[in-house]
């Protein structure tokens, strides 16, 4: 239930932003791809577009990654992206890097990184999707530490120039 609603999640966030039009280019034809479910095209044209620094490409790369669709099931790979996307400051793949920081995926498990991931992506979140973001956020921060929360925090305060988790 919870792969499930993480899935709806980043469906919901990246579909405005990952428009669902045809584009000319590679990575509108690989975004348009990935929106219709056809992920081994949206891999083949995505990948390139994500080496090449795209942080939707990235973001959308790291989401394979992690789900095992149209690419192999690696949550190092996915977090790899996932950091990529994040630093350059794209909420949604802020939000699945604090997620895999909650869950230890890809990443050793670690409340203050995810709290400092999820607060940035709350933060530079739509509208729409920044209630979801603050959600997670929240439930990180309630297994914590006043001291944690405040370092959490801090880090975030200091993104990006404290960027070592």
């Amino acid at each position: 239930m919870t792969r499930l609603r993480t899935i709806a999640l980043v469906v919901l966030a990246f579909g405005p932003a990952w428009t669902c039009a045809a584009h000319a280019d590679a990575l509108g034809a690989g975004t348009h791809a990935f929106n219709r479910g056809d992920y081994n095209t949206a891999a083949r044209l995505l990948l390139p577009q994500a080496e090449r620094g795209s942080a939707r490409a990235q973001g959308m790369v790291g989401f394979m990654y992690a789900t095992g669709q149209g690419l192999p099931q690696g949550y190092d790979a996915a977090t790899y992206w996932y950091r990529h996307a994040a630093e350059q400051g794209d909420s949604t793949s802020q939000y699945l890097l604090g997620l895999a920081y909650d869950k230890g995926q890809g990443v050793p498990q670690d409340d203050v990184a995810a709290y400092k991931w999820l607060n940035l992506a709350t933060a530079r979140a739509p509208k729409r999707m920044r209630e979801n973001y603050a959600k997670l956020r929240n439930a990180v921060a309630s297994k914590m530490s006043r001291g944690q929360i405040a370092a959490g925090q801090w880090h975030a305060l200091r993104w990006p120039q404290d960027s070592h988790f």
